[in-house]
């Protein structure tokens, strides 16, 4: 995929409207210091047009990224360690489920585990409501470069174990430093506008 442009078209918090969009949407969801913002980073080819950040819980709004003026990249909030009170995590969690509930044209939701450490009990919440919105997410096991390539495999199947899924969920291994994934994420993208394109 080469990216032209790339946009911030709207940010929407806990009261705001979901934009009425007609361009097909993607989006990302993961706990907060999982590197969500380094991976749309990578795939928007800039370096830090999403904003990251060492205190975790940065990204407190639903981000509406316009790439190429064809699609989104739709940032959701993160969840685990952000040091927010319950309320806010709820209501969080509250605009997340209205965002999957409500919007029409999201085509598939990426959800980003960190591959070093077994799935945790957000993370496998986090994969069961995307399941049962209606979307069979697509797994990112991000700080690939953190790994050695022996410890590779092993490091998949306990995130396979983990979130209880079998050889026919997608899992996808990425470095936001050596950027090893970036085009199979691409061409999942790809493939999915392109789809839409012929109906």
């Amino acid at each position: 995929m080469i990216i032209k442009t790339v946009e911030l078209e709207t940010v929407c918090g806990i009261t705001s409207k979901l934009p009425e969009n007609t361009k097909p949407e993607f989006a990302f969801a993961g706990k907060s210091n999982v590197g969500k913002s380094s991976l749309i980073n990578a795939l928007m080819n800039r370096k830090s047009f999403a904003r990251t950040s060492s205190s975790p819980g940065k990204t407190q709004t639903i981000n509406f990224y316009n790439i190429n003026d064809t699609l989104y990249y739709v940032d959701l909030p993160g969840y685990g360690y952000a040091k927010v009170s319950v309320e806010v995590k709820a209501k969080w969690g509250k605009m997340i489920e209205n965002y999957l509930h409500n919007s029409p044209m999201l085509k598939c939701v990426f959800l980003l585990i960190d591959i070093r450490h077994e799935p945790s009990d957000n993370d496998k919440t986090m994969y069961d409501w995307i399941v049962s919105n209606g979307y069979q997410p697509v797994i990112i096991a991000t700080k690939l470069d953190k790994l050695k390539r022996s410890q590779v495999a092993k490091a998949l199947k306990i995130v396979r174990t983990g979130l209880g899924i079998g050889a026919d969920v997608t899992v996808i291994p990425f470095s936001a430093e050596t950027k090893q994934g970036r085009e199979e994420i691409w061409d999942l993208i790809d493939e999915s506008v392109n789809s839409l394109d012929k109906e």
